[in-house]
């Protein structure tokens, strides 16, 4: 059986919660991803995604060069044990209305898994 950790990424993007939502936004573009974990002192505080930056920055015509990401971070994380299935990741997605999830591990962030990740495992099976 697939296990999340199987499918999710191990690898933490991440910014400093005092990073401009304009330096945010080019990071997301230079890695090539949809979201992106938020650092304070050494620790995951929260995460972005590109859904909340236009929501909650460009939609609300905030200055994105002055303004902190931090000011529009969710947190706490919206996690998911990495002991439980990709269907329950699904489903978590889906009763939270988001497309990432933390993968926690021993109470650690060990990796993120985005409904691209799902859909890429479920479309490759099918």
């Amino acid at each position: 059986m697939v296990s999340i950790t199987d499918v999710m990424s191990k690898e933490l993007k991440k910014v400093p919660c005092e990073a401009s939502i304009a330096d945010t936004a080019q990071k997301m573009r230079d890695e090539q991803v949809g979201a992106l974990f938020i650092e304070k002192n050494g620790e995951l505080v929260g995460s972005v995604s590109d859904r909340e930056l236009v929501r909650k920055a460009v939609a609300d015509r905030k200055d994105l060069e002055n303004t902190t990401v931090e000011s529009i971070m969710t947190t706490p994380l919206n996690c998911i044990d990495s002991t439980k299935t990709l269907l329950d990741a699904q489903d978590a997605m889906k009763d939270l209305g988001v497309r990432h999830l933390a993968v926690r591990e021993g109470g650690k962030v060990v990796g993120i898994i985005s409904v691209g990740d799902l859909l890429a495992y479920f479309t490759w099976r099918a």
